[in-house]
């Protein structure tokens, strides 16, 4: 008997081949394991916090029936400490592309129904294939962080799983938009991915980050801490600036992660989505009510809001880090349906100063605009940077130097308009012309110059005022010649300074004409590696 006949001979009695039938009601079967929750009693849990699981967060992203899923069926392979007992479909982290509004999106949601959404070796392969794939195809990232930390079980491959995908993401950093949904516990060397992406959304009393924990802390120190008061959303919008958006519930915060995507662009070689919009051709009932908006008393403060909101598309501006460095506003808007980064001093904070907080806020702000092919408009009103020690022994100097560095490296276009103060390095470093702005404007009411009439004749004239017969009547004659010679906006028009005096009234108008003539604006970088940010 040769060899085929004695296979042929054996086979049926070794072998009970399945049937095609068979084999598709397993894979079903897979299937449904691999949607159902890693441990229904964590999904239980979930719930009672006030949470949602991973799959419900990603259906509520996306577009209906838009998700397709990477990688659904990947197991971990660790044998150590019984964990080879529990092999759950996903290994905890739900990969994959959708739509958010009919435009693609990568996402990956770790699950904390599954070994308490903890990082083994899986997460690392799976979300690190995703950030590859985002690359390759040139769309955005959202990654929904709830775990419990790195898998103990894992050992040295759970850090090089978080160092997988960190390296990844500072890959696409400038690339494509990154954002981080915290919507649970985010610890240890876990949070600094998130901190490498380009906004982080965090959810009231259920989102915290921390390096080290309140038990850590403790022991290491004596400081007893709350886990809220350490890493809580509150403390990160308003305190640290690690969190962009602080919302009530994760449907919010979900909310806001769509309504930010329809401002960005797919990645940094397309341009921002146009939405319909009239078209601006002369000043409205709601452009002439700017023309009331500054103050006749130079010490009177006023809503910079009210100048944006009459100036935008809609009134509608998209606020970024709202509740961190009030002194300054940061958000997106639209000018003619087109994403606009706008950058302005509030002067019912701290009087619109810069001082720290917001230095960095607006130059990461600036440079995010950059990357993605977004125009930056800047108002300014700032009396210059916040004086005082603890300001100068935070290192104000080359903190505060970031925001004038990421004015001059962006070539995006850039559209200033002085509305009031523009005093000193705070002229200069809000989108001055010197620093690089294509187009700077300035309403009647501004005063631009090293420092105000008020302080600048104290200075100039101390002695001449405190000899003279009638020191008060001196000191208004010499304030008016100041405020005529020195810090007039004609002053700064006559030597090139601005651009033009517009009435405020004719904002609207001026800033979209402006943004029309920079549309096909092109720059040739130098050849360097990259700059030398003062971080």
């Amino acid at each position: 008997m040769n060899t085929t006949e004695h296979l042929a001979t054996d086979t049926p009695a070794l072998l009970t081949r399945r049937t095609t039938a068979e084999r598709i009601a397993e894979l079903e079967e897979r299937k449904d394991e691999a949607l159902r929750p890693g441990s229904p009693r964590a999904a239980q849990r979930q719930r009672i916090l006030g949470r949602l699981t991973a799959r419900e967060r990603i259906g509520l992203l996306l577009d209906d029936g838009s998700f397709m899923e990477t990688e659904a069926l990947a197991r971990h392979r660790s044998t150590t400490f019984g964990i080879d007992d529990q092999r759950p479909y996903g290994d905890g982290v739900v990969t994959g592309v959708g739509t958010v509004d009919g435009r693609r999106v990568c996402v990956y949601a770790q699950d904390a129904t599954a070994f308490n959404g903890s990082v083994g070796e899986v997460f690392g392969v799976k979300v690190g294939k995703l950030l590859d794939l985002a690359l390759r195809t040139g769309c955005p990232v959202i990654g929904i962080n709830d775990s419990s930390g790195a898998r103990l079980q894992e050992g040295v491959l759970a850090l090089s799983a978080y160092g997988q995908v960190a390296r990844r993401t500072v890959e696409a950093s400038g690339v494509v938009p990154q954002i981080s949904l915290i919507m649970g516990m985010c610890a240890g060397g876990a949070v600094y991915t998130p901190a490498a992406t380009d906004f982080v959304v965090m959810v009231e009393r259920t989102s915290h980050m921390f390096v080290t924990g309140p038990d850590v802390i403790r022991a290491v120190t004596g400081e007893k801490v709350g886990l809220e008061e350490l890493g809580g959303a509150e403390v990160h919008a308003r305190r640290t600036g690690g969190a962009h958006y602080r919302a009530d519930g994760e449907e919010e915060a979900i909310a806001f992660v769509k309504d930010l995507l329809s401002f960005l662009p797919a990645n940094n070689a397309t341009e921002p989505p146009t939405y319909l919009s009239g078209a601006v051709t002369g000043p409205s009932a709601r452009d002439t009510a700017l023309d009331r908006v500054i103050p006749d008393s130079p010490e009177e403060p006023y809503d910079m809001r009210t100048v944006i909101e009459a100036v935008v598309d809609d009134g509608d501006l998209l606020d970024i880090q709202q509740e961190f460095a009030p002194n300054i506003i940061c958000g997106f808007a639209r000018i003619e349906g087109t994403s606009v980064g706008v950058v302005a001093n509030q002067p019912l904070h701290l009087a619109g100063v810069l001082d720290i907080d917001a230095s960095e806020k607006a130059a990461r702000f600036v440079r995010f605009c950059d990357a993605f092919n977004i125009p930056v408009l800047t108002f300014v009103d700032v009396p210059g940077f916040l004086p005082g020690t603890v300001q100068e022994y935070g290192g104000i100097i080359r903190r505060g130097a970031k925001l004038g560095f990421a004015y001059v490296e962006a070539t995006v276009p850039k559209v200033t308009v002085i509305t009031r103060r523009a005093y000193g390095g705070g002229y200069a470093s809000m989108g001055s012309k010197e620093l690089g702005a294509d187009l700077c404007f300035a309403w009647p009411t501004a005063e631009i110059g090293v420092m105000g009439a008020r302080g600048g004749v104290d200075m100039l004239f101390h002695r001449d005022l405190s000899g003279a017969e009638d020191p008060a009547g001196l000191k208004a004659r010499l304030t008016e010649e100041y405020e005529e010679q020195l810090i007039s906006p004609y002053v700064a028009a006559e030597r090139g300074c601005v651009d033009d005096v517009v009435r405020p009234a004719e904002t609207r108008l001026a800033v979209t004409r402006a943004l029309r003539a920079l549309r096909d604006k092109r720059v040739i970088p130098l050849p360097k590696k990259h700059s030398n940010i003062p971080l």
